[in-house]
């Protein structure tokens, strides 16, 4: 179901023909609840025409101000709330002159097709930056310190990184005009308190023109220096003498948010046009939208779409929002999955109830296309993050270890289905317990964080990797022969033996040995079956010296010994 990320031209284009769609079917929407309203003998008898024009007037108030006729939203939602007021109690209570100024209103309603707002300019529909897995990641170094500059350079390049070195900001703002960096990492002195911020307060329009994440280094600890690195947008900020696992840690996780794919959204509307435009919005934004008009096939579409946030109206004919939600929390597999009720409801009570009842959270239409952008974006990021919490490890950010077993069992069955190979990797930290022993497990903590950093750099996003338990960790490497699996493996070997770590003014490193087996081998094995294979690989390169990579033998496990 996914879609291309359209040009800024083609949804301008889009959204154009959407307004115009719009404004030409406004007419006829017009006359027929000018009608309707007209019809009206203010007996209980009307109840569902009224119900009728409540909804219709419902729709217009949500979807007159995205498609630029505020004034005939801002009149509706006017309309609409005594309309509903009115189906709340008994309609035989209400007096005819109050059904005649209503039919009135509603007629008058075509004077504000006259009133139209300019369209939203399709500049704030931009998608986030973004980095393929295969791309080489470009970080600028500003360091006056030659040395510990070099020093720096070495340890990042070992996790994969090209470094550029600067030995002052203005080299790099020059550079700046043929290159971007994909981030800045850069040592920073601030001034003492009371003393000319200048030199500060000119950097900001350095380091915003190269619009990349930011990183500073120091030696100050104190809040005011915290608090400029904050004005100038830091995204982290580490302490002299640096921790490089650390630093490299933060990194990652700023590369894995510009990494992570399209966001997938689900609109649940009625309203064709607005569900469209609000579709095309979020397409440009660079994120997955569908939007579903049936209700009765919600199960079916997210099932299939695997949404990570519902977009719903409350109001709808035949089921309501929280009707659906409740359907939607009837699946154990969705109990979790973000629900945001999107609709003219302005009434506190309604949205506090509605809220009450399965969803996380209320957006009231009209919305601007900046605003739903953002709003989106902000609640899927804090759904991953909660998603991340519950699955993933806390030290290295890997798949815990139930996860990443039920991640290989899945890899392994579409593969077989797809006729495609798989490889596992089981890795270990060769004589870890010397190094909790020497240097304590606060200097062990930080040698399997280096482990992690390595693996998410040198693997591709495809591939899923997870902490097994202490010091081991699996790798599992779709479309890949066990070759190239031996080749990738050999080379974060002798990486991970090249990282320096030091401990109390001690250096030292460390090795790692794998074992790798592949479906290629043992086509009928399951996952679980691949694992075990995988370890006797990996002991088998133990036993043979450590710091090594053995590929299981082209022997299957005896039937006793399958697990």
């Amino acid at each position: 179901m996914a879609a291309d990320k359209p040009t800024a031209e083609a949804v301008a284009e889009q959204l154009a023909r959407l307004r115009e769609d719009y404004q030409a079917r406004l007419p006829a929407e017009l006359a027929a609840l000018t009608a309707l309203a007209a019809g009206f003998g203010g007996a209980e008898s009307d109840r569902a025409r009224l119900d009728e024009l409540h909804h219709r007037l419902h729709k217009l108030a949500g979807s007159g101000g995205t498609f630029g006729f505020t004034a005939l939203s801002a009149r509706t939602r006017t309309l609409e709330q005594q309309s509903k007021q009115w189906l709340a109690g008994s309609l035989d209570e209400v007096e005819a002159q109050a059904w005649q100024s209503l039919a009135a209103e509603v007629a008058a309603l075509g004077e504000t097709l006259n009133k139209v707002s300019p369209p939203q300019a399709p500049a704030i529909l931009s998608a986030r930056d973004s980095l393929t897995s295969d791309e080489t990641v470009q970080i600028w170094l500003v360091e006056d310190d030659a040395s510990l500059a070099e020093q720096l350079r070495r340890q990042l390049e070992s996790f994969g990184y090209t470094v550029r070195h600067f030995m002052q900001i203005g080299d790099a703002e020059a550079a700046a005009h043929t290159q971007r960096p994909d981030m800045l990492i850069m040592d920073i002195l601030f001034p003492q308190q009371g003393e000319n911020a200048t030199e500060v307060l000119a950097l900001r329009p350095i380091l915003r023109a190269l619009g990349c994440p930011l990183l500073f280094m120091s030696s100050c600890d104190d809040f005011e220096s915290r608090a400029r690195v904050a004005r100038l947008g830091a995204a982290g900020y580490f302490l002299k003498p640096l921790d490089v696992p650390r630093l490299v840690n933060r990194m990652t996780q700023i590369l894995d948010q510009l990494r992570a794919p399209p966001q997938r959204v689900l609109i649940v509307d009625d309203d064709v046009a607005l569900a469209a435009h609000y579709r095309l919005v979020l397409l440009a934004a660079g994120m997955e939208a569908e939007a579903l008009h049936e209700p009765q096939a919600i199960i079916e579409t997210v099932a299939a779409f695997r949404p990570e946030l519902v977009l719903m109206d409350l109001h709808m004919p035949n089921y309501s929002g929280p009707e659906l939600a409740g359907v939607i929390r009837q699946h154990e597999r969705w109990a979790s999955l973000p629900i945001v009720y999107l609709s003219a409801e302005t009434d506190l009570d309604q949205q506090i109830e509605a809220m009450g009842r399965g969803a996380d959270d209320f957006l009231t239409k009209p919305i601007s296309d900046a605003q739903l952008v953002a709003a989106v974006r902000a609640r899927v990021d804090r759904a991953r993050q909660l998603d991340a919490q519950i699955t993933r490890d806390s030290l290295t950010g890997l798949l815990k270890h139930a996860s990443i077993k039920e991640a290989l069992e899945i890899t392994v069955t579409q593969a077989r289905r797809h006729g495609k190979p798989v490889t596992v990797a089981m890795l270990d930290i060769d004589h870890f317990k010397s190094v909790n022993d020497t240097y304590g497990h606060a200097a062990g903590d930080v040698v399997i964080s280096s482990v992690a950093m390595l693996l998410r750099q040198c693997l591709r996003m495809s591939d899923i990797i997870g902490r097994y338990g202490g010091e081991e960790f699996v790798a599992v490497l779709p479309e890949c022969a066990g070759g190239d699996a031996q080749m990738l493996m050999e080379d974060i070997r002798r990486r991970f033996a090249a990282i320096a770590f030091s401990y109390s003014g001690q250096a030292f490193s460390c090795t790692l040995s794998a074992g790798l087996a592949s479906t290629a081998q043992y086509p009928e094995f399951s996952g679980a079956e691949l694992l075990v294979v995988a370890d006797e690989a990996l002991y088998a390169a133990k036993r043979g010296g450590r710091n090594q990579i053995r590929t299981a033998s082209p022997h299957p496990l005896q039937e006793a010994d399958r697990p």
